[in-house]
């Protein structure tokens, strides 16, 4: 008999999972052993992407992320007070986790709040791995995954490295407009893009040819998100070749989520129905 699962409070599983987007797909066609730890790690990152974004007070996001480190040592420690912490930790498999690589998700949000530029395009796929893949490959794990972990880090560094960027590309003039550096200095030295040009609008030509080239990047990487699993770990992480094709599809053809609804659940559902094949 399958045990009663602790409930996710309703006002984080909407945050986590807002209908529509690409977490909700991603969670709806989850197995059913992925669905509860994967809603909690989303709804983590639906709390610390919040503090991250530009409209929040910086002040007021370097306390909360204060606190959520504070927290997370917490729930390491066995002692979470916060909902969704303590949703993880009565997880089933929660006590052979590994919780510690939440610190560095945390740490790099605060890097992230307090404007600390990405210095190298070849310090991205670290970042994203500490931010957004190794929370992916915890929800693996809170889901009782064993086997090589191997293909599944790859999978899941490709998706983050993935995200990072399209967030990066969508938000870039917001980001610039509060004093961030949205994208590697190094890189963009070299297309010759300045501080006005992340806040014009039209970008200018040479910063459109850099935008342009991240796309191609940013494709690449959800290809090797949909490549890296191992075929027999394709059913059970059904829910990132879900991710990695919506991520992919909305860099293709990009449009507003009321008019890519319908689109979207079938792209999820046609692939997680090949994964489970």
């Amino acid at each position: 008999m399958r045990p009663i699962l602790k409930r996710l409070d309703a006002i984080y599983q909407a945050r986590a999972v807002p209908p529509g987007s690409a977490r909700y797909w991603s969670w709806l066609f989850a197995s059913a052993d992925s669905r509860p730890p994967l809603l909690g790690i989303f709804a983590l990152g639906a709390e610390w992407q919040a503090l991250m974004d530009p409209a929040t007070e910086s002040a007021v996001a370097h306390l909360k992320l204060a606190w959520w480190q504070e927290e997370i040592r917490r729930l390491i420690a066995g002692s979470a007070v916060h909902p969704i912490c303590a949703y993880l930790a009565s997880l089933p498999h929660a006590a052979a986790a590994e919780f510690t690589p939440l610190l560095a998700a945390v740490d790099a949000a605060a890097l992230h709040v307090g404007g600390v530029p990405l210095e190298r395009g070849a310090d991205l796929e670290p970042l994203a791995q500490a931010l957004w893949g190794e929370p992916l490959a915890l929800a693996s794990r809170l889901a009782g995954e064993k086997s090589d972990m191997t293909g599944l880090r790859h999978c899941t560094g490709a998706l983050a490295a993935a995200e990072c960027l399209s967030r990066a590309m969508r938000d870039y003039r917001r980001q610039a407009r509060v004093g961030r550096v949205p994208f590697a200095v190094d890189e963009l030295m070299a297309a010759g893009v300045e501080n006005a040009d992340l806040m014009a609008d039209p970008p200018p030509p040479h910063l459109r040819d850099y935008l342009d080239r991240l796309r191609e990047r940013t494709a690449a990487y959800f290809d090797t998100a949909a490549q890296a699993l191992p075929r027999a770990q394709r059913a059970a992480q059904r829910h990132l070749l879900v991710l990695a094709a919506l991520g992919r599809e909305q860099l293709r053809r990009p449009a507003p989520p009321g008019r890519r609804r319908l689109r979207d659940m079938l792209l999820a559902w046609r692939t997680a129905r090949r994964a489970f094949r």
